[in-house]
This record gives C-alpha cells, structure tokens and sequence, in this order.
C-alpha cells in the first residue's frame, strides 16, 4: 500500500463521517447565520479608546 493509497482511503472515511454527520444533524452548535452580523469599529473610536486607555495606564504609574 502506497502513501497515496492511505491518502485517498483516509479521505474516503473522512467523507464517509461527515455524511453520517449530516445526517444526523450537524454538530449540535448554533449556526453561524443564526446569529447578527458582527460589529465593525471605526479607526476613530478605536483610537479614542486607546487614548483612553493610555491616560488610565499613566494615572495609575503615576501613583505607584
């Protein structure tokens, strides 16, 4: 048995579960387009967060 032959039956098994999984009903997790569509952060508010956050960082340093 050759390295391709192992391939291909590796494959074929992989196939075969997946099917067996579908059928089944998938994975049991909630689908991904179940779900709202993500949020996306513009670089305005990103940066005003990390300016925020840098005035935090060098209150607290100050104190120490």
């Amino acid at each position: 048995m050759g390295l391709d032959s192992v391939i291909k039956l590796i494959e074929d098994e992989i196939e075969e579960l997946n099917k067996v999984l579908r059928l089944l009903g998938g994975t049991g997790r909630k689908q991904a387009k179940d779900t709202a569509p993500r949020r996306r952060m513009s670089a305005a508010a990103r940066r005003k967060i990390s300016l925020a956050q840098k005035a935090r960082w060098k209150k607290w340093k100050a104190k120490r």
